[in-house]
């Protein structure tokens, strides 16, 4: 046997699930006992909570496009210590010496157990079922190690005690021998002879006793222990009981917790070695195997396990990267152990070894032959139909499913008859649909375009108001000066501003939030920290000189203003939010309030219109995301469940006033997104999608015309842009705009504004510290020379209202005009002519069909021929002068060897007057003079004809 042979695993590859693929929203305690936390069958993972007494529990595989729910159960009045499963029944946990028989359905879990064993002497450490026999349980609590027959509820045996705490169990995979670690004497494996006197053979496994595991390897008597050094590293030990006097190999793993560390043991070897070692985010409370019968095998997935975090659960697969993925490699999955026991308790206990039988992880080979749909038996069938609209809808919809991302398993096509493979698929089914968007890029414009040298910025506006406000003509940025001072800078010209400080509008309270009138360009709309709304009119061209008197003042919130948002459609109509838990809505023309909505429970973090202007709609720091119509009642008209974070969050309309988005925090802080429908709130969000861990806010950006979505906030280097349609997956990503520094806000400008010859589908304004910079973001496109009118559908006429302040609180609805944005010397890329390529392409039979010998032989020939020329054409000598016919005969007496050719140059050539070659040539001092050459006349005799000097 070759000692030095590659193992097949040795180029298996970690990969951490995608954030929508993590178990969340979980909060995972870290019992200072034995144990490994979580524990996972074929149906159910289990692990401890921060919760007294309560385990944690969430299906191995959710519902299609579901997130996995999370129930709890109460098990103990204290802190829960261990758990385990039952690797034959799928509906056993266990909990100290608890029993609980899980159904389907998590719902309505009783706090009673189905079977109470013990009481035992302490609390329990390790709880452990044997590996081939039903109902038999081992545990250890404190010294003591016992094992329990689960139906008869009785004791069977009592080991002898160890020296001190037992810290871990592992039974043999022929469930005949019993190993167990404890605190002081690490390693002991403990024969158990079917009496209550078992024999045993111990061994001082590592030289630490802060914790130790173990695990049998195979059933020769093999077996790993993990545990700690001398040093405190952590050290991997492989025995043998044959040869328990000293380990085969020892393997350091580091003092990390954050490593997740795959080896390979090659007992027959005595070699245990590394194979991948990933990099896990945070630290790990517990790692759970998921069994065999669960893996994918046609993407190779040979292991997966499950981390325990303190707010997660996050698999992790390890696959062997092939060349194939449409074939079951037999190579990599051997037969395993399959989930029906092989014996009883009674029937174990008296001697029965019999062992559980094999079950292979396969799926079926792809293969060409008709299937009838009513031949395939029930449970197969909705297997295959499972798998094929898992396959279809795995990389397309966000989901909480823990099974693996990257599977590849063959479906069956009903409709046809047929097992078809993920090759005859279209792309489109496989990968999901795909953005228009999805290879848009950011650029700033050049510095010319810049506004530079700004000083005394304001950074410190509350977190929901957006830092400044852009409309298509100037910015309002607040400064920092005492007053609430804001400045005016005009978009049209850009450069250096002055170092002296330039006139500002002098608002008298501190800037809460700001934005501009859409159907006045010159009103400026200011809500202070004073309760008070004061619009302000800047002439025509900038400011001239500063403002100190405002326009209108609208007074009526009894708190400071939280925001205020224009009306989409309406002119003069204002909706301003407070913390005074109350939506105030204004005629700004009249100075006086209009309307208002109440039964908000705690701060209002963002309040916006629906592109129809009927509605408005709110979230909430108590929790809740509302709609109302303010023209009809003050009282909600849809209430449901917002984001669970405290620290601020944003609302608006997307998919045409369907669905509202909400960007939050979720219980751990990450920034999350939320899809809520609009006409059914209470139902809750219809996807959800964490992002990353941050404190600024998420201010959304929404484009009603492409439906895309730009995300950012304060300080932060990075955009996400997304499209959103109204159907699953609901989220198109697309790239992400990234910045060397950080940003203090972004403002996007009218669509207008956009250059769309170079197909640009928004233009944005980046406020930074000293400059304000425009950026444009743009499609690549090859026809530049047409108007994408794909990427442009008419716009609204944003400058003009659809109504009047008078005509909206009447109750009347309007709509806007639309523009088209292509410019008349354009053509749209829809009409534009089709092109036709010069190249001729070759059609694939022509490649595919077999080919004799002789068509090879000749079309080789061919190819020669059209190298060197056609064979019609004159040759070179032909064009050669001749000379005089005396010539021969004077030059004659000189020949001395016979020479024939049909080259002027000495190469051979075929002299038809004597039927073979002949290469001769007379020559000079040099090969390169020649001086002539012979040839055959018609008559048979040798002749010489003498070169000019210019042929030579």
């Amino acid at each position: 046997m070759n000692r030095f042979r590659a193992s097949k695993f040795r180029h298996a590859e970690a990969r951490v699930a995608r954030r929508e693929a993590w178990v969340g929203d979980i909060r995972a305690a870290s019992p200072a006992a034995s144990g490994n936390h979580i524990k996972a069958n074929c149906r159910w993972i289990a692990f401890n909570t921060d919760s007294a007494g309560a385990l944690g529990l969430v299906p191995l595989q959710s519902p299609k496009g579901q997130k996995a729910a999370v129930s709890h159960l109460f098990c103990h009045s204290g802190a829960v210590s261990c758990c385990s499963r039952q690797s034959l029944h799928a509906w056993l946990l266990t909990s100290q010496v608890k029993v609980w028989r899980l159904l389907d359905s998590s719902r309505d879990l009783s706090s009673s157990p189905h079977v109470g064993l013990g009481p035992e002497e302490g609390p329990l450490h390790v709880l452990l079922f044997h590996p081939t026999a039903d109902g038999i349980l081992a545990s250890a609590a404190q010294k003591t190690v016992k094992v329990w027959d689960v139906q008869q509820q009785q004791s069977l045996a009592e080991l002898e005690r160890h020296s001190d705490q037992v810290q871990g169990l592992a039974w043999k995979p022929d469930g005949s021998l019993l190993g167990t670690s404890c605190k002081n004497f690490p390693l002991m494996a403990g024969f158990l002879f079917f009496t209550f006197v078992p024999s045993r053979q111990s061994v001082q496994a590592h030289e630490n006793g802060k914790d130790s595991r173990l695990i049998w390897v195979n059933t020769d008597g093999i077996l790993l222990s993990l545990g700690f050094s001398q040093m405190r590293e952590r050290e991997l030990r492989l025995w043998d009981t044959r040869r328990f006097s000293s380990p085969l190999a020892s393997l350091p793993l580091g003092y990390s917790s954050h490593f997740l560390q795959c080896s390979l043991s090659h007992p027959p070897f005595s070699i245990s070695c590394p194979v991948n070692q990933c990099l896990m985010e945070a630290k790990s409370q517990g790692v759970a195997q998921v069994p065999k019968l669960t893996l994918d095998v046609m993407a190779c997935e040979v292991l997966r396990v499950l981390q325990l975090t303190d707010c997660a659960i996050v698999p992790v697969t390890y696959s062997v990267p092939r060349k194939s993925m449409q074939e079951f490699h037999q190579d990599l999955f051997p037969d395993c152990l399959g989930n029906v026991p092989a014996t009883s308790a009674a029937a174990w206990w008296a001697g029965d070894s019999s062992q559980v039988g094999p079950s292979q992880p396969k799926c079926p080979r792809p293969c060409w032959e008709i299937v009838q749909e009513d031949s395939i038996p029930g449970p197969a069938l909705q297997w295959v139909m499972a798998r094929q609209e898992e396959g279809a809808s795995r990389l397309s919809s966000p989901t909480s499913s823990l099974t693996s991302p990257s599977s590849t398993v063959p479906s069956l096509s009903l409709t046809s008859g047929f097992v078809s493979s993920p090759s005859q698929r279209s792309l489109q089914s496989i990968l999901g649909p795909s953005s228009s968007f999805r290879h848009i890029q950011g650029t700033v414009l050049h510095r010319s375009t810049h506004i530079t040298n700004l000083r005394s910025l304001n950074l410190t506006t509350p977190g929901e108001c957006d830092g400044f406000c852009a409309n298509r003509q100037r910015i309002a940025v607040p400064l920092l000066s005492a007053g609430g001072q804001v400045a005016v800078l005009e978009l049209c010209k850009p450069g250096r501003l002055p170092d002296t400080s330039g006139p500002t509008i002098q608002n008298g309270a501190s800037v809460a939030d700001l934005c501009w009138d859409p159907f006045d360009l010159q009103r400026l709309a200011i809500g202070g920290e004073d309760a008070a709304i004061r619009l302000w009119q800047v002439e025509s061209g900038g400011l001239k000189e500063t403002l100190v008197e405002p326009e209108v003042v609208l007074r009526g919130h009894t708190e400071k203003i939280y925001s205020i948002r224009f009306h989409p459609l309406a002119n003069a109509i204002l909706a301003s939010s407070s913390y005074d838990m109350t939506v105030r809505i204004w005629d700004v023309r009249m100075g006086r309030q209009a309307l208002e909505v109440e039964g908000h429970r705690d701060q209002i973090f963002s309040l916006a219109w629906s592109p129809d202007g009927r509605r408005i709609a709110t979230v909430s720091k108590d929790g809740n995301t509302r709609v109302y119509e303010p023209r009809k009642a003050s009282q909600p008209l849809q209430e449901g469940p917002g984001p669970e974070g405290s620290r601020g969050a944003r609302v608006i309309w997307v998919c045409s006033g369907k669905y509202l988005l909400v960007s939050g925090f979720d219980s751990r802080g990450e920034r999350r997104l939320s899809l809520h429908s609009a006409d059914s709130l209470a139902a809750g969000p219809v996807v959800t999608s964490s992002l990353d861990a941050s404190p600024s806010i998420l201010i959304p950006f929404y484009d009603k015309d492409t439906g895309l979505l730009f995300l950012t906030g304060k300080g932060d280097t990075r955009m996400y842009i997304y499209e959103v349609i109204p159907e699953a997956p609901f989220f198109l990503e697309c790239n992400s705009f990234l910045s060397s520094d950080p940003h203090k806000g972004f403002q996007f400008l009218p669509k207008t504004e956009c250059d769309v010859r170079e197909v640009e589908v928004a233009r944005a304004v980046c406020l930074r510290q000293t400059s304000i910079e425009p950026v444009a973001f743009r499609v690549p496109r090859v026809k530049k020379e047409f108007f994408q009118d794909d990427l442009y559908p008419a716009t609204d006429i944003w400058w003009e209202p659809a109504l009047s302040a008078p005509a909206w609180l009447g109750g009347s609805d309007g709509q806007q005009r639309k523009l088209s944005l292509q410019p008349k010397d354009m053509t749209s890329v829809s009409e534009a002519p089709k092109s036709i390529s010069s190249r001729k392409s070759t059609p694939s039979s022509t490649f595919l069909e077999e080919k004799s010998d002789e068509q090879k032989k000749e079309e080789l020939l061919s190819a020669m021929v059209a190298k060197l020329g056609n064979r019609d054409d004159p040759l070179p000598q032909d064009s050669f002068e001749g000379v005089d016919e005396d010539e021969w005969v004077r030059c004659l007496p000189r020949v001395q060897a016979p020479f024939c050719t049909y080259s002027p140059w000495g190469k051979e050539g075929f002299c038809s007057q004597v039927g073979k070659h002949c290469g001769w040539m007379l020559r000079a001092n040099t090969w390169k003079a020649l001086l002539g050459m012979v040839c055959h006349t018609p008559s048979g005799e040798l002749v010489y004809k003498g070169l000019a000097e210019s042929d030579r």
